[in-house]
């Protein structure tokens, strides 16, 4: 992947990250694992909904299997199987507690959108992980010029938050609206930093990708928290 723009990923210091929103939220969390892990940092992933168990060896039943993929420099994922389902829930208790002393960097994956762009969380989301410092939304630019009923989930709720209907078609002021509402991919963020990243933005012309950029600076958003990431990266 291309270098991650945000001053956490070089800082060197601890952090615990959460993943919110939808358009690639998870390719995003395993390329920041794989990057920190490259560099020699012990990072652990998690989800406190659900993700599908990886099949690349990366999961770790137990503590020493975290430590091993640590010594290898690799990426431990961890949580309670679903044997009916084939994914992950939220790891015991007593095993995130032992871990997460001995992370240089935490990565949760804390919504879930069922591969839609966008997403307005229900009243149970997001499922934010008390320690954690750093909120990361996600959404996906192919988002923009589709009707809300197909590429949104809950629309619903976006409907309502945005005071439109199902029908509409979703533009740059409306996604940025869902990204900065604290009804949106904002909420229950509190005093942690929030970042944005704008993801598949190589299926937008110069001028759309700089009118996001724009919506959201103007809204308040600093313009370094913000990545306008291409697939591939």
């Amino acid at each position: 992947m291309a270098h991650c723009p945000f001053d956490f990923f070089s800082d060197g210091k601890k952090h615990t990250i959460c993943l919110v929103g939808g358009g690639g939220k998870t390719t995003v969390m395993y390329e920041l694992a794989a990057a920190w892990a490259a560099c020699g940092r012990r990072v652990l992933v998690l989800t406190s909904t659900h993700i599908l168990c990886p099949a690349d060896g990366s999961f770790a039943a137990d503590v020493p299997a975290v430590q091993n993929l640590w010594q290898q420099r690799r990426y431990a994922v961890i949580g309670t199987p679903e044997f009916a389902t084939g994914k992950l829930t939220l790891p015991p208790q007593s095993v995130y507690e032992a871990l997460k002393l001995q992370a240089d960097v935490i990565l949760c994956e804390a919504d879930g959108s069922r591969h839609h762009p966008c997403k307005v969380p229900a009243e149970h989301e997001p499922v934010l992980l008390p320690d954690s410092d750093i909120v990361l939304a996600v959404a996906g630019m192919d988002a923009l010029g589709r009707p809300l009923a197909q590429a949104c989930q809950r629309p619903q709720l976006a409907a309502a938050l945005l005071g439109c209907s199902l029908d509409s078609v979703i533009d740059a002021q409306m996604l940025a609206a869902l990204l900065l509402s604290e009804q949106g991919a904002r909420k229950n963020v509190g005093a942690r930093a929030y970042y944005i990243v704008l993801n598949k933005c190589d299926l937008l012309k110069a001028a759309q990708q700089e009118e996001m950029l724009r919506l959201l600076v103007s809204a308040g958003m600093d313009e370094h928290r913000i990545w306008l990431r291409e697939r591939g990266e």
